[in-house]
Formats: structure tokens, C-alpha cells, sequence
């Protein structure tokens, strides 16, 4: 009789110490940017720029900052490409305008120290892609003027604005 109460007291004391966490583990359902989506919003971009006789390379990356579609116009300069996927990942990670976080993070503000961040920069043109509030990629244009730059990567968010309503 003791060995049976000393094993139900060993099975309650391992139940109580496993971790709740296990007991409540879920599958989290996130939104992206599918490929298709992401080229739709490169390929507006580059033909919203293209109107205006600007070669531009658009970059856009998903709800992790990562590279999904990347075009370079045929005459786009070669810097072109690390400022479009900077821009991108800034309005991604931020969840607002390159241009918007550039005003907040300025030299006289508390948060300036984000600019110190890796693969950020403080230049118009990134704009995050959202469903409602919560931001599930963004994208980066550069090569045009810098207002030109952010009126392209918003055209190319517009095209795809029925798939991004909740």
C-alpha cells in the first residue's frame, strides 16, 4: 500500500511540475505575402515608375523581413538594390513609411538609436504592406526622386488592395 501511495504522489508531483506551456501549445496562423502578391506589387512599382521614364529597382519582403521578389529595371543603378530592400525591410519592421520612421528616429530624438539597427535607413520610398493593423510585409522602391519612389511602392500596394482586407 505504501509503494502505491508513494507512486501516485510521484505522478502528482511530475504532473504539477510539467511545464504549462505543453498543455496550451498551439499552431499559430500568421498572414504573408505570397509570391503572387508580392510580384503584382513589384511589377505596378516598376510600370508606375516606368511612366514617369525613372528605371528603379523594387524589392519586397515578408511579415519576417525576408527577400520575396526583387526586380531591377534595365537601366536601374547597381545601388539601387541594397537601398530598395533597406527601405522594404524599414517599413516592414516598423510597420510604417521609411519616410515616417526617418521623421521619428531623427537626430534630436530619443529613438535615433534605431538607426544604428542592421538593414535599416532613414530614406522615403519604403511602405509596409498591412491587413488592417498588423503589418504583413513591405515594400521598397529606389531610383526616383525620393517622393517618386514612395508614390510607387503605394501604387503597387493599392493594385493589391481587395487581397489585403480582413
Amino acid at each position: 500500500m505504501a509503494y502505491v501511495l508513494r507512486l501516485a504522489g510521484l505522478a502528482v508531483l511530475a504532473t504539477a511540475t510539467m511545464p504549462l506551456s505543453a498543455s496550451v501549445a498551439q499552431v499559430l496562423m500568421q498572414r504573408d505575402v505570397s509570391l503572387h502578391m508580392a510580384l503584382t506589387i513589384a511589377e505596378t512599382a516598376v510600370a508606375e515608375c516606368a511612366k514617369n521614364g525613372n528605371n528603379v529597382s523594387v524589392a519586397v519582403v515578408d511579415r519576417a523581413g525576408r527577400l520575396r521578389v526583387f526586380l531591377q529595371g534595365d537601366k536601374a543603378a547597381p545601388h539601387n538594390i541594397e537601398l530598395a530592400q533597406r527601405k522594404a525591410y524599414t517599413a516592414r519592421t516598423f510597420g510604417r513609411t521609411s519616410a515616417e520612421w526617418a521623421e521619428r528616429t531623427g537626430p534630436n530624438s530619443e529613438l535615433a538609436g534605431q538607426r544604428q539597427l542592421a538593414h535599416v535607413i532613414p530614406l522615403r520610398g519604403g511602405v509596409p504592406i498591412k491587413v488592417g493593423n498588423e503589418t504583413i510585409g513591405g515594400v521598397g522602391v529606389s531610383g526616383s526622386s525620393s517622393g517618386g519612389d514612395e508614390a510607387c511602392a503605394m501604387a503597387g500596394v493599392a493594385k493589391v488592395a481587395d487581397q489585403l482586407k480582413q
